[in-house]
């Protein structure tokens, strides 16, 4: 009769057991297209027994069995498949940003919705050219001014392009770190809450859990994490190995913008130190504070090619780059034996180009395009000059005094320039760059004349010579040299060889994401056609269950009813 009494047990524990796992599989179909909804499968495990009789000369207890109990609702996912697909869809994502703005500068470089650079600097050389051919011809030398005018004028819409494209992805990485900011937020409140649903071990907080695990997938995108999970149902994640997310607090990062520039500096606020200076104004100081090294080698072995953060920092650069960036690395001008040697120098300087711009997809095009435009300013101001201080020699040697030689001087007795400084005490920058409006004007003041009527033939063809000698290379880690007519070519094509590369490396960091997606997936993804057929199981079961009660209630039913009544 006892036995009987608890196979009803038995039998409701089926009823339960069954009823909890139709409502999981129902649950799994429900969310089956929910974005980053993990399939949960049914544990189950056996009620306590009941010991009848611990008799002697039994080899084990008499123990009668309580049937099954829904331990819990599980999720299913593989620990080194989320680390294996967090590291590489970081790692694409910074490839993919690294990939774009290659793409962009090409589009910059070819300007697709205006004229092309290009085109602005064969015009100004095929000037030169036809000025070297008829030095004399006014209209030769009215379009070399106004070629030389146009060619400032693109130059600084190209630069102009790029500074732009610069805040735009300075503003990208503030909108980054906002989000950053956010998740850290969000998964320190998610641990909260799981703590709390699971600290009773009576459910398992499996939504919570999904959405902090999508929430650490986004993380990964953004920068290179590890993490770890405790007992209590709590993750810890480090970023850029820093403490970034610590139970049920995280630590925010700050933003630093640099008062020239404005180009923002990721730092940790706990990190940096705060001071007052000599006005009594509240300082920052981010030395060391940095969240992101940019200073590393980036290496797939080292995995510091992680996080679209990192890359956006990357391509963005520290500031506007000037062909000065190139030529404090010029090896040349380092060599003392070297006729460019430059004494004011310093070994630092001779990593300059290697540590600040060559990682910078696009201040390494700045400083290249502006080296293009200083060689090109400079030079043609120089031979300018050079013309007039020899006709000041021929006139000494003649007898006369170098303020008797008017050749290549304006009114004033200054040396005649075709480009002019907007500000004195700065370089021939392409943002530092000004026509000389006398001459534009009145372009015929070249003239390209001497006093006793004979023309500069020598000039003429210098200017000529200075587009055609190859003597020029890109940036100090490029030994091809080029002339001034093709080194705009030789950028184009140095950007369209990286971005090739670039696409190519993309390309097959997508497929080692999606292969590892894939295989992630086949793990935590909602099957229906598996789902049903489980639905079918434990409806079978229930089924079973209720028939197995019924069973044990008739024969209840008949014990006392009628062999009672015996």
């Amino acid at each position: 009769m006892s036995s009987l009494m608890g196979s009803l047990y038995v039998g409701t524990s089926g009823l339960q057991t069954s009823q909890n796992a139709l409502n999981t599989t129902s649950h799994n179909m429900a969310n089956a297209g929910t974005p980053g909804y993990v399939r949960q499968i049914v544990m189950q495990s056996a009620r306590p027994y009941n010991t009848i009789s611990i008799a002697g000369s039994a080899i084990a207890r008499q123990q009668l069995g309580l049937g099954v109990l829904y331990a819990e609702a599980k999720t299913q996912r593989d620990v080194f498949l989320d680390k294996s697909f967090r590291k590489e869809s970081g790692r694409s994502a910074f490839y993919e940003i690294s990939t774009s703005t290659l793409e962009e500068v090409e589009d910059l470089l070819q300007e697709l919705d205006g004229e092309a650079f290009e085109k602005t600097l064969n015009n100004l050389w095929k000037a030169v050219q036809d000025l070297a051919n008829e030095p004399e011809k006014a209209a030769n030398q009215s379009v070399f001014v106004q070629r030389c005018f146009e060619f400032v004028t693109r130059a600084i819409s190209v630069y102009d392009g790029f500074a732009e494209y610069q805040n735009n992805i300075n503003q990208n990485i503030k909108t980054d770190i906002e989000r950053i900011n956010e998740i850290g937020k969000r998964i320190t409140d998610l641990n909260v809450q799981i703590q709390r649903i699971e600290a009773g071990k009576v459910e398992r907080a499996n939504d919570q859990r999904d959405i902090r695990d999508r929430l650490i997938d986004e993380l990964a995108s953004y920068a290179d994490i590890s993490y770890q999970y405790d007992v209590y149902g709590n993750v810890t994640i480090k970023l850029e190995g820093n403490d970034f997310v610590k139970h049920d607090s995280y630590n925010e990062i700050s933003l630093f913008a640099d008062p020239i520039t404005g180009f923002y500096t990721p730092y940790w606020r706990t990190l940096a130190t705060t001071y007052y200076d000599m006005f009594g104004d509240e300082q920052i100081d981010i030395k060391g504070a940095a969240v992101f090294n940019l200073g590393q080698t980036i290496s797939a072995d080292m995995n510091t090619d992680i996080g679209m953060v990192k890359s956006k920092l990357l391509a963005r650069g520290t500031h506007r780059a000037t062909y000065e960036d190139i030529q404090r690395s010029d090896p040349n001008r380092h060599d003392p034996s070297h006729p460019d040697f430059d004494p004011t120098l310093t070994p630092e300087d001779r990593i300059h180009y290697d540590l600040h711009i060559s990682q910078s997809v696009i201040m390494n095009m700045q400083a290249q395009f502006d080296q293009l435009i200083n060689k090109v300013v400079v030079g043609i101001n120089d031979i300018l000059r050079d013309a007039a201080i020899k006709a000041e020699n021929d006139a000494v040697a003649a007898g006369k005094t170098k303020d008797d030689s008017a050749y290549m001087k304006d009114a004033y007795g200054e040396y005649m320039q075709i480009f002019n400084l907007i500000s004195p005490d700065q370089p021939f920058t392409v943002s530092n760059i000004i026509i000389n409006g006398d001459l534009r004007q009145a372009p015929t003041l070249l003239g390209f004349q001497f006093e006793d009527g004979q023309y500069d033939n020598e000039t003429v063809t210098k200017l000529k010579e200075l587009f055609e000698n190859k003597e020029h290379t890109l940036n100090p880690n490029v030994q091809t040299k080029v002339n001034l007519a093709g080194y705009y070519n030789a950028m184009v094509a140095q950007v369209a060889n990286s971005a090739s590369v670039s696409r190519e490396i993309l390309n097959n960091q997508k497929i080692t994401v999606d292969e590892v997606a894939d295989a992630r997936e086949q793990v935590i993804g909602v099957s229906t056609d598996e789902e049903l057929s489980n639905m079918i199981m434990f409806q079978n079961a229930f089924n079973a269950s209720s028939r197995y009660i019924n069973v044990v209630s008739e024969m209840l039913e008949h014990i006392v009813t009628r062999l009672g009544n015996g």
